[in-house]
């Protein structure tokens, strides 16, 4: 098993997929082990065919395409500046609101990053903001999109560790809300000290305006959280929701979008999608050879014998994860750790969800520490910040996240509260 687990992140650091990396290093070890290889035909299939929350993650990046495609995106931009634009550093408030908003349709930090940072990036340019903070506020922001419901990470985390998904996603609302203000209070920090500008303030009418141009894509947080907490669907459901109201807002209401700019969004997603899955796959491959090793099993002994405490547990996991986000990307942790380390949590009193929504958020981070940031290089790509500008403007903005994080693990009540309230307890 030490072969696996050293071959598998001498090929992370040599810059391989992460699929390919699960499923050469499955395979050698494997081979070492002597066991039919045939088994990895069998797990890849079982692993994909029998996950009906997966189907999940398909139409969730579907609805996030559909958005940053067929002009959403900048009906909740604009909606955003009125609503905090007139506050001083107003672009950098408004960036955080409407990754706030955007995050409650497509479930994806990258979506975010990609599509409506470019759009808040340009803006806040345009206004006289310098690059290294615009670009440092949308890499900061747009990890708030897997905390509010949808979340394509927590549907993989579900699928992995067997949680409901409707408790995680639940679970998720609060500490999104409280990133999106600890980032504000940040914001508002660096406004005071270099003088940023701010909008006028709007009129009634402008007001008016932007609400009607963006009220049908703001209901579809709540459309998802209502009819998941009302048992109208599923989370899985609700993600072929959300793709079919994005569908109708995009080529049917607002006509921004025409066929040919549909078939690239299908192409996008499958592509996308297929990635997610190839990389499922191949990870219930390497899962199944660390609990034949029984890797889940000295893994809990072994921490049971540094504390019995869940909090002390909790912290120190949550250390270890944050110091692997600087070297390994984030679905990578989470493949690792997650099928080992649930049935460990569980046994020392962790509630999973409590867990599942901290551990995502802390993997959030890793989207924004060098040098294996995604985050970082995408908003560097789509903005033509240098990277070396954008990685020393972030640093800053580590602290309220961190700040955030340590709160979560401290007091599980603003994970679980929503959910225990909405569904009742566990």
């Amino acid at each position: 098993m030490a072969f696996m687990l050293t071959l598998w992140l001498v090929l992370l650091a040599l810059g391989m997929s992460v699929a390919l990396t699960l499923g050469v290093s499955s395979l050698a070890q494997l081979w070492m082990d002597g066991t039919p290889l045939v088994v990895i035909a069998q797990r890849m299939t079982k692993s994909i065919s029998d996950s009906f929350p997966l189907l999940a993650v398909p139409f969730f990046i579907f609805a996030g395409n559909l958005m940053n495609t067929g002009g959403i995106t900048e009906r909740i931009f604009g909606l955003a500046r009125v609503m905090v634009g007139h506050m001083r550093g107003g672009l950098g408030h408004v960036n955080v609101v409407a990754s706030v908003v955007f995050s409650g349709m497509s479930g994806s930090a990258l979506a975010d990053a990609g599509g409506l940072g470019n759009m808040e990036i340009r803006a806040m340019r345009k206004a006289g903001y310098d690059a290294g903070f615009a670009g440092a506020v949308t890499v900061a922001s747009c990890i708030i999109g897997p905390m509010i419901p949808p979340s394509i990470p927590m549907v993989l985390y579900g699928v992995l560790a067997d949680v409901s998904i409707g408790r995680l996603f639940l679970g998720g609302v609060v500490p999104g809300l409280l990133t999106a203000g600890a980032l504000m209070i940040m914001i508002a920090w660096f406004a005071r000290r270099r003088d940023y500008p701010r909008d006028p303030v709007p009129s009634l009418g402008d007001v008016r305006i932007a609400f009607l141009r963006a009220a049908l894509p703001i209901a579809t947080p709540g459309i998802i959280i209502a009819g998941i907490a009302f048992g109208l669907f599923s989370p899985t459901e609700a993600a072929v929701v959300a793709s079919l109201y994005a569908l109708v807002l995009s080529f049917c209401i607002y006509r921004e979008m025409s066929l040919r700019d549909l078939w690239k969004v299908i192409l996008d997603t499958i592509r996308m999608s297929a990635m997610v899955c190839l990389i499922v796959a191949t990870a219930s491959i390497f899962a199944w050879i660390l609990a034949a090793h029984q890797a889940p099993m000295r893994l809990a002994s072994w921490l049971l014998t540094l504390t019995d405490d869940p909090l002390m547990l909790l912290i120190i996991i949550n250390i270890a994860v944050l110091v692997a986000g600087f070297f390994i990307e984030g679905l990578a942790i989470m493949i690792l750790i997650v099928p080992v380390l649930a049935p460990t949590l569980i046994s020392a009193g962790i509630d999973p969800v409590h867990f599942g929504v901290v551990f995502i958020f802390n993997l959030m981070i890793g989207l924004m520490t060098p040098p294996m940031g995604v985050g970082l290089f995408v908003v560097s790509g789509v903005s033509g910040i240098r990277l070396e500008t954008l990685i020393r403007a972030t640093i800053p903005f580590l602290i309220p996240l961190v700040a955030v994080l340590i709160l979560l693990i401290l007091v599980p009540g603003f994970v679980t509260g929503l959910p225990n309230l909405l569904l009742g307890p566990p």
